[in-house]
Order: C-alpha cells, then sequence, then structure tokens
C-alpha cells in the first residue's frame, strides 16, 4: 500500500490521463485505506492550496499578460525589434527571437507568446520567402526565451513550491534569458545564410528613429525592471505586484496606447480563466500528492539514496537535467516541475547546490520539454495553429533545442551566471 499511489500514476500518465486527474486518483485507494488518515484529506489539501495568497500571484501575472496582448504593446514591440535587427540576414528571423525575448517581460508564457507570434509573424516570414515549418519552428523554440525572463509564470510557481526569493527567482533569469536569445539569433544567422533568408529591409534604422520607436515601447518595457524593483525595496510582496501589474496593463492599454476597449474585458478575463484554470488544478493537484509523500517519508528516502549515488552537485545536477528532460518529453513540463521541485529540493540544498540557481535550471528544463517531440506542447500549439506537419516542424527545430541544451549544461555548471544579478541586487546573503 505504501507505493501504490506511485505505481498507479505511473500507469496512469502511460494511458494518457490528465496530470492534475491522475495526481489525485492515484491517491484515493490509499486514504481510503489508510486508518489513520480521513479520506477527506484529499478535498482538505486541494482547497487548502487556494487558500494561500502567495499562489494568487501566477493568476495576476497571467491576467495581466493576457490584458497585454490587446493593449497595443505587441505591436510596439515588434516594431522595436525589427528597428533593432531586421536589418540583418535573416532579419524577421531575428525579430521573431528577439520579440519573444522582449514579450518575456510582458506575458510571462511562452504559450501565450507563441500562438500571438502564429499569427503576428509567421505569414509575414511566408512572404518574406521563409519556409512555413522553418517560421513555425523558430517561434516555438524562440517561445521558450519568455517563461525565463521575469515575470514567468514558470518562476512564480518554483519559488511557491520551494519557499523561495520571487525577486531573487526573476533576477536570475535575466543572464539564461539572453544567452538563449544570443544562441538562437546566431543559429538563424546561420541557417538564413544557407537558405538565402534576406533581412526584412535593406539599411539599417537611424538610431534616432529606434530611439522613437523605443520611447513608444518604454511603457511596456518597463513591467519587469519596476517588478524587480518593488520587490528588492519592500513596496509590494509577488501577488502585489502581480495585480499592480494587471491595473498597469489596463490603464496603458485604455490611455495610452488607446487601443484596449472595455468591452474586450469579458473576453480577456474568459482567456485568462481558461489559461489560469488548468495550471491551479494542476497545483492543488500536486499538493494532495505531495502531503501524501510527505506522510510515508518519501522525500526524506530520496535525500539519502541521491546523496549516496550522486556523491557531489555537479553529478546530481547532470542526474536532474536527464531526469526532466527524459520526462519533458512526455509529460507537460510545468507538471513535471511541481511534482518532481520539492522532492528535489532538499537533495540539491544538502548538496550544497543555490536553491535560486536549482530553480531557474528545473524552469529551462520545463521549457525545453515544451519543444522536444513526441509531445512538446508548444509544437503542437503552433503546428495547430500555422496548419503544418509536427514532423516537418521536429525536423527545423533541432538546432535550436541543441541552443537550448547548451545554455541548460552552461548555466547549470557555471552557477554564477545565475546568480551574479541577485547577489548583486539583493546581496550576496
Amino acid at each position: 500500500m505504501n507505493l501504490m499511489p506511485v505505481a498507479i500514476l505511473g500507469i496512469a500518465f502511460a494511458f494518457g490521463v490528465p496530470v492534475s486527474y491522475a495526481l489525485v486518483l492515484c491517491v484515493i485507494p490509499y486514504f481510503f485505506a489508510d486508518p489513520y488518515i480521513a479520506s477527506t484529506v484529499i478535498v482538505q489539501r486541494m482547497v487548502s492550496n487556494t487558500e494561500s495568497t502567495s499562489m494568487m500571484a501566477a493568476p495576476f501575472f497571467i491576467i495581466a499578460g493576457c490584458i497585454m496582448n490587446y493593449s497595443g504593446a505587441t505591436n510596439r514591440l515588434l516594431s522595436l525589434a525589427d528597428s533593432m535587427v531586421g536589418h540583418m540576414i535573416g532579419g524577421l528571423g531575428h525579430v521573431n527571437i528577439l520579440l519573444s525575448t522582449l514579450m518575456g517581460g510582458i506575458s510571462g508564457s511562452g504559450a501565450a507568446d507563441a500562438a500571438m507570434e502564429c499569427k503576428l509573424l509567421v505569414p509575414e516570414m511566408e512572404k518574406r520567402g521563409y519556409g512555413r515549418a522553418y517560421s513555425g519552428a523558430i517561434t516555438a523554440a524562440s517561445a521558450c526565451i519568455t517563461p525565463i525572463i521575469p515575470p514567468g509564470v514558470g518562476l512564480v510557481i518554483f519559488a511557491v513550491v520551494c519557499e523561495v526569493s520571487v525577486g531573487k527567482l526573476m533576477c536570475a533569469g535575466y543572464i539564461p534569458g539572453m544567452l538563449m536569445c544570443v544562441g538562437m539569433m546566431a543559429v538563424n544567422t546561420k541557417i538564413a545564410r544557407k537558405r538565402g533568408y534576406m533581412a526584412a529591409h535593406e539599411e539599417r534604422v537611424p538610431r534616432k528613429e529606434v530611439w522613437k520607436v523605443a520611447k513608444e515601447a518604454s511603457w511596456a518595457l518597463i513591467i519587469p525592471f519596476g517588478l524587480i524593483l518593488g520587490l528588492r525595496a519592500g513596496a509590494f510582496t509577488a501577488t502585489e505586484g502581480g495585480a499592480i501589474i494587471s491595473i498597469y496593463s489596463l490603464f496603458i492599454g485604455r490611455y495610452i496606447y488607446k487601443e484596449l476597449e472595455f468591452k474586450q474585458l469579458p473576453k480577456i478575463f474568459l482567456e485568462a480563466v481558461f489559461a489560469i484554470g488548468p495550471v491551479m488544478l494542476v497545483l492543488c493537484a500536486a499538493n494532495v500528492f505531495s502531503y501524501y509523500l510527505s506522510w510515508e517519508r518519501i522525500p526524506q528516502a530520496i535525500t539519502e539514496l541521491l546523496i549516496s549515488v550522486a556523491g557531489n552537485k555537479y553529478v546530481f545536477l547532470l542526474m536532474v537535467n536527464v531526469l526532466m528532460l527524459v520526462l519533458g518529453m512526455f509529460l507537460d513540463g510545468m507538471a513535471c516541475m511541481m511534482i518532481i521541485a520539492p522532492l528535489l529540493a532538499p537533495v540539491a540544498t544538502a548538496l550544497g547546490v543555490d536553491l535560486i540557481h536549482f530553480g531557474i535550471v528545473m524552469v529551462l528544463n520545463c521549457a525545453i520539454g515544451a519543444i522536444t517531440p513526441p509531445f512538446g506542447t508548444y509544437l503542437f500549439l503552433v503546428s495547430g495553429t500555422i496548419h503544418v506537419k509536427t514532423e516537418s516542424l521536429v525536423k527545423e527545430i533541432w538546432p535550436f533545442i541543441g541552443v537550448c541544451i547548451a545554455v541548460l549544461l552552461l548555466i547549470t555548471y557555471v552557477p554564477s551566471l545565475v546568480t551574479i544579478i541577485p547577489d548583486l541586487i539583493y546581496g550576496n546573503m
């Protein structure tokens, strides 16, 4: 009976049962059979998770991202990206990558970014001679940058489930995100030269014009920096920051860019509900499963086992990367992180791994899982939106997956790339 929920969970995953349902179903026989635990604990643990004020941060950031998609900020950021890199070989590919990086500070959701760029950029890339599969591949791959740049929803969720500083974790995402941006642009340049993908416009945009476009986009660009400064100064918590950004997004969309109408709000909030619902359901279900694990002291057993096997933090981090990359091919990366991160965080701490560093490694692994076959969520999202075969998309995306894995290994074994900005802002404490 002690390990029966784990066996049931594995069977449920094998049969394709949604993660949230599988996490609850697997523990029902266990709690009903145990005479020392009331079966009502299942509902109690699920409800208790919704009462956490820290957990409210994720819905607020998702709502802010949905509002921003209707506010006109996306078009300003697109113009800024085009003015900065559109003159380079493979210009629209670079614009696609840079826009995802800029959108990381706005939406925090890779799926939202991929869906938006499929409609906004892929048709234009096709007109300029880019292959549809390649356009989709670069869109899906660059969407992996978005969750790493604050206020990425994955960063907030890791901070909540592992009880670490949201502000520090957000600061830590900048350098990995920029490394992915530069690496993908380098790959795009090489492919563009080989295939003859030309620049979006022949001449470099004058610096004065770039400044003008940047000034228009500045209302959106200040969001991530304002959030981090507010968190560092103690002006607000992460949850309050999410609410403030939601209101700010509504303000600039209605009164600055003047593209958001109040009559659009029901549609925006409905879209946000559909985005928030699956995330919160998995979080609540994961809390029930975590209670079972704690009751059986499984995390402590895993800690002792991994410490004896891994021996040091470098081997441990390699094992974590391999585990997450394999699981990410078959399961939703965010769900994997919610289940596995609380289990492995004590091991990481025991082996001397900084939890801020560990958090970025976990979130990046989740992002990579979204573009790796056979079940990468971004792959299916993009292929369905632009009507291209998933197999064609997979063939084009491998070089970009290589960039993501290279950055993952780099930040895994050079932790200062992750911790330098949090240490500068918060101090080495």
